[in-house]
């Protein structure tokens, strides 16, 4: 009998460690994807042309 209540603590702990670790990755989604969507609306505000303000080299003389 000892050794049944062994088996079903341990399937218990196996089961909430399971749940937590899904919880710590739901929310490391989560917060992935409000950075994602913070980045992309605060680049909608900005312009790009898509030529470098300033040239590489100075210019010949």
């Amino acid at each position: 009998m000892y050794e049944y209540e062994l088996s079903q603590f341990r399937s218990a702990d196996l089961i909430r460690r399971a749940e937590q670790a899904r919880l710590a990755r739901e929310a490391v989604r989560g917060r992935r994807a409000a950075r994602r969507e913070a980045a992309r609306h605060a680049a909608e505000g900005e312009v790009h042309t898509g030529r470098p303000r300033r040239y590489r080299f100075p210019r010949a003389a």
